[in-house]
């Protein structure tokens, strides 16, 4: 099993929950948060004033899938995540020893 993080553009959320949950991944855990990468921010002006964003607003969105389909996991997200601007954001994957499901006590791939 597989731990796939990705962090986003927040307004590509929509269409990577829409296209995750099409080839059928049934829940995910979606995150606010705040980071830079290269760009290193970004310089806004307010009322005449320049200043400067050190960390942008971005999604990350968290699945957890079978190994089987973690290859299909990964090409959706970059599909749909995509603009081929900087700040897209990154993908993370984590091999999982196990998961547990809390209510049944299921264990593996039968609690994801």
């Amino acid at each position: 099993m597989k731990k796939i993080e990705a962090v986003i553009k927040n307004s590509k959320l929509d269409d990577v929950k829409d296209a995750l949950h099409t080839i059928g991944i049934q829940g995910m855990t979606v995150t606010e948060v705040k980071g830079f990468g290269r760009q290193k921010g970004q310089v806004e002006v307010y009322r005449g004033t320049e200043y400067e964003v050190a960390f942008l607003p971005k999604i990350k969105i968290e699945v957890v899938v079978p190994d089987s389909m973690t290859d299909r996991v990964i090409t959706t997200v970059i599909e749909k995540a995509k603009t081929g601007s900087i700040g897209d954001g990154k993908i993370f994957i984590y091999s999982l020893d196990d998961v547990i499901r809390i209510r049944t006590g299921e264990k593996g791939e039968g609690a994801i």
